[in-house]
């Protein structure tokens, strides 16, 4: 409904209709928790179906030979964005009384990405853009490289830091 109200508003207000959903999410949250948990597990029952959905049609439209061609240049931007995503991580818990281990724990839990990329990875190419297909490519490259990665390293991590407590 929100997302109506702002493609028909759109040249005369600006209504961000998915902060609207966020901020309805919140206020049933603080007002109605009883009810907002109980909306929350049956969205996650529907997510589930959903997630599948979503994998299998980007799975559908990714050319594996792209992604082989720009494998090399799509880890060097991957690992470029991850230092920076560690960067801006570092430094948005710097001052918070976390240890060291505690603050590697947030940059580790940081990197796994794939429903993002899954979701957004492929507009590019559906509306055209001339190089729509490569972005979809390093976007599943990112899914590839950067999940295990992080489930791994949350993994390795969050055992260290129960042991120290």
């Amino acid at each position: 409904m929100l997302t109506s109200l702002e493609s028909l508003l759109q040249n005369k207000i600006g209504v961000a209709s998915l902060l609207g959903v966020m901020t309805i999410g919140f206020i049933l949250l603080e007002m109605l928790p009883v009810a907002a948990k109980r909306l929350s597990e049956k969205f996650s029952k529907i997510w589930v179906i959903a997630e599948i959905l979503l994998f299998v049609l980007v799975g559908a439209e990714v050319n594996v030979l792209g992604v082989l061609d720009i494998f090399t240049k799509g880890i060097i931007i991957i690992f470029i964005g991850l230092i920076a995503r560690t960067i801006g991580v570092i430094i948005s818990t710097y001052g918070h009384n976390l240890t060291m281990r505690e603050q590697l724990f947030c940059c580790i839990s940081y990197i796994p990405k794939a429903t993002v990329q899954a979701s957004i990875g492929a507009i590019p190419l559906a509306m055209g853009v001339a190089s729509g297909e490569l972005m979809l490519s390093i976007a599943v490259l990112a899914i590839l490289i950067t999940t295990p990665i992080g489930a791994i390293g949350i993994r390795l991590v969050s055992k260290n830091l129960t042991n120290v407590r």
